[in-house]
């Protein structure tokens, strides 16, 4: 299945979690398994937390976060609030295909899910 998520992206062109495991280096192109890492403070939803949409009203944009077009293994769906980006898909296995853009909404070959 195909989605977005938002990543902190390093100067040396990996990238990275925003919040849980922020140590974990990604790279496009690679399948990554989730891994469980329990977070006092956070939600306990093991899994990639992967948008419908790249839309998370709630997370800073900018800077160093980017949004990327990922591929997925759906393993839940979770309903949030609209303020909160709406539909979550929570999936076991997750490969970064590249990074989206806003200019990428005009483009035919972007998929809308």
């Amino acid at each position: 299945m195909i989605g977005y998520k938002l990543f902190r992206k390093r100067k040396d062109g990996t990238y990275g979690p925003l919040f849980i495991n922020k140590r974990l280096k990604l790279v496009p192109g690679t399948v990554y398994e989730a891994e469980d890492h329990p977070t006092k403070g956070y939600a306990h939803r093991p899994g990639w937390h992967v948008c419908s949409k790249p839309i998370a009203p709630h997370l800073r944009q900018g800077g160093d976060r980017v949004w990327c077009i990922v591929d997925f293994s759906q393993t839940a769906t979770i309903d949030r609030p609209l303020s909160q980006g709406g539909i979550w898909y929570l999936g076991s296995f997750m490969m970064i295909i590249r990074e989206f853009k806003p200019s990428d909404w005009l483009r035919p070959d972007i998929p809308a899910i």
